[in-house]
Formats: C-alpha cells, sequence, structure tokens
C-alpha cells in the first residue's frame, strides 16, 4: 500500500456557479470540507470564493451547450498541462469528467446512469454512451453517492467491482435546520422538470387525491422540452389555481419552503442519491419518496414510501401526511437526527482515507 500525499490531488470545480443545484452543490460543499491545504482547487475566478487556480468563467454549466463543450475541451488540453506543472499525482473531479488520453491518473464521483435508463435522443444521452465510459475505464477510482449508483455503474458499464467506493454525501445543517414554523397547506417538489422526476404522475395524483384546499409549489428551472407539457397537464385538469411554479430559488427561500410545507414529494422513478430529501429530513418535514433507487438508503425508515407507477399510492400518501395528527411531531424529532448522519466532514475524511489507501 502506498501512501499519496494529499499535496498531489488536483479539484475540478469548474461545475460550481452562482447559483448550485445538484452537483454544484456537491462541488462546493466538498470543496469547503477537504483538506484545502492540502489540495490544489481549480474554481471560475468570478464566484467571490478563494480558489488556488482560477479558471474562465464561460466553462459554467450555466451557459449551455457551449459551455459544455469548452469545458470538455479544457479538461483535455488545459488540465493535464497544470497537473504537469504542478506535478500532481491524482485529479479529483465531484462528477463524471476528467482529461483522457493524457495519462493522467483520475478519481471522479459517480450521481446516477439516468440517461442510460431513461434514454432519448439528446446530447447528454451520447455523451453517456461514448465520453462515460472511457472515463470510467480510465479511472482510477470511482466514487459514488449510493450504493444503487455504485451497482447501476457495474450494471449498465461493467465497472469492476474492486473501483467502486459508495460514499455518504451529506447537507449544509449551516442552512438547512428546523425553524418551527406554523405547516401552511402546500406540498414542496424540488428539481427539474425532466420525465424521470415523474411530475406527470404527481400532478394526476394531486388531483385524484381531491386536495383543494391544498397547493402543489414546484421549485426548479424551466426547461422548454417539458414544462410546457405540465402546464398544459394542469390546466387540463383545472388545477392552475392550485400549482404555483417557481424557478430557482436562494438557500433562505428554500428553508422557509421545507418548513412550512406539508412534506417533500420526491416520487422520481430513479434517483442516484437525493439531496432535497436529506435537505427535508435536516428541516423536520415529511417526505412523500419513490421506493425506486437510493432514496431508501438516504431517510431509511423515515419517510412516506411509494410506487411511483402508481397514482393512487402518491395520493394516498398525501392524504396520510394531512390526516396523520402525530406526523410532524414525529418528522421534528426523527429528521433531524437521521439527517446528522449525512455530513460533508465525514464525507471528505472518507474520500481521504480512500486516496491515502490507493495501492
Amino acid at each position: 500500500m502506498n501512501s499519496i500525499p494529499m499535496s498531489s490531488i488536483v479539484f475540478n470545480g469548474s461545475y460550481i456557479t452562482k447559483k448550485n443545484t445538484g452537483i454544484g452543490v456537491v462541488s462546493l460543499e466538498l470543496l469547503n470540507s477537504l483538506s484545502t491545504q492540502k489540495i490544489i482547487s481549480l474554481i471560475p475566478q468570478d464566484l467571490g470564493i478563494k480558489g488556488d487556480i482560477y479558471i474562465p468563467n464561460n466553462l459554467s454549466p450555466g451557459q449551455g451547450f457551449k459551455s459544455h463543450f469548452k469545458r470538455l475541451y479544457w479538461l483535455q488540453k488545459v488540465v493535464p498541462k497544470i497537473m504537469n506543472n504542478l506535478n500532481a499525482e491524482y485529479f479529483l473531479s465531484p462528477l463524471l469528467e476528467a482529461p483522457l488520453f493524457e495519462n493522467v491518473k483520475s478519481i471522479v464521483l459517480a450521481h446516477d446512469v439516468i440517461p442510460l435508463r431513461y434514454p432519448s435522443i439528446s446530447f447528454l444521452t451520447l455523451y453517456h454512451l461514448i465520453y462515460i465510459p472511457l472515463i470510467l475505464k480510465q479511472s482510477k477510482i470511482v466514487l459514488c453517492n449510493s450504493i444503487s449508483t455504485a451497482k447501476d455503474l457495474n450494471n449498465f458499464y461493467k465497472v469492476p467491482k474492486h473501483k467502486l467506493f459508495p460514499i455518504k454525501l451529506g447537507f449544509n445543517n449551516q442552512k438547512y435546520y428546523p425553524l418551527k414554523k406554523i405547516r401552511k397547506k402546500f406540498f414542496l417538489i424540488i428539481g427539474r422538470h425532466n420525465p424521470h422526476k415523474n411530475l406527470e404522475m404527481v400532478i394526476k395524483a394531486f388531483s385524484f387525491a381531491k386536495l383543494n384546499d391544498y397547493k402543489l409549489i414546484f421549485v426548479g428551472a424551466f426547461d422548454k422540452r417539458y414544462t410546457p407539457s405540465l402546464f398544459k397537464l394542469i390546466d387540463d385538469l383545472n388545477l392552475r389555481h392550485l400549482c404555483v411554479w417557481k424557478g430557482w430559488i436562494d438557500d433562505d427561500e428554500k428553508i422557509l419552503l421545507l418548513n412550512e410545507c406539508q412534506a417533500l414529494i420526491i416520487a422520481s422513478l430513479w434517483e442516484g442519491f437525493g439531496l432535497p430529501a436529506l435537505e427535508a429530513m435536516a428541516c423536520g418535514t415529511p417526505v412523500i419518496a419513490s421506493e425506486r433507487g437510493a432514496l431508501p438508503e438516504v431517510i431509511g425508515s423515515y419517510g412516506y414510501f411509494v410506487n411511483p407507477f402508481n397514482l393512487q399510492s402518491i395520493a394516498s400518501a398525501m392524504n396520510r401526511v394531512i390526516e396523520d395528527k402525530k406526523c410532524f411531531e414525529k418528522a421534528f424529532h426523527e429528521g433531524p437526527k437521521r439527517a446528522a448522519s449525512f455530513n460533508w466532514f465525514d464525507t471528505a475524511r472518507e474520500i481521504e482515507k480512500i486516496i491515502q489507501e490507493i495501492d
């Protein structure tokens, strides 16, 4: 066993933006939790946070497909030169992006294989069919955000089990905690409008449940491919007055909504992890969760589990939350306790331990 000095690690912070979601959140929290005095960080220059090496802002994922291509080009052409100049041993990336064909040893974090589970004719599917297999093959280690994701990588990509290391992610307990707010009559949905998020079924279940004095609040970026069909559905079901659509929101508004809602609904067909479910638990908020994917790993026995393909199952869970008089008391005590077992400090120490023990 060789001990790798942590100073030989370069961290890929190129996915961090001023309005982080998903991978951006994970990237920033990991960067803040790793032993930064031993790791060289690469981050966009306009974030207002300290980094070791600043990279062009036009690599941001929020700039569209062009930025993705620019970031991939930067990874292939610029990063190997940075690695050589620093005499760095490993490139640590919080997503499945890394230099190829340059003999750079990479450690990458996998989040899900949803584009393969639910393929479509798109750049993202081609990306997962062509680029991702190369990354997985050349990476020294593949960290996984759940056991579910590790199994998927083995099943879909045939990644050897000895390369796969499931780790627990975390949440920011300075941002998400119980506020003891009065619960209002709405259910909260956080996430993109992609088909695997199963929002059409949630809307139909809400209509079926006939909760006419309750609302659905959707938090997530509008998508011209998918959002219009959701609007059409709520109009067809005469639910427009009961549905509120928000785009990206800041942490202050998010914690308020999580503490005021009846429950967070995350009835996805599949999740590689499910960060909103963890944040809801941290706030002592009930979670209506899909029984598929990694969500059972995250929330254990805490949630109201549903069959995401069955609208009656989802509708029943909504009614159970409303009718259970001890629901919020139970969630208040058990949620933060369960969430506390997921923290970024432990995640960072586990990653550092894995790196130190690389053969």
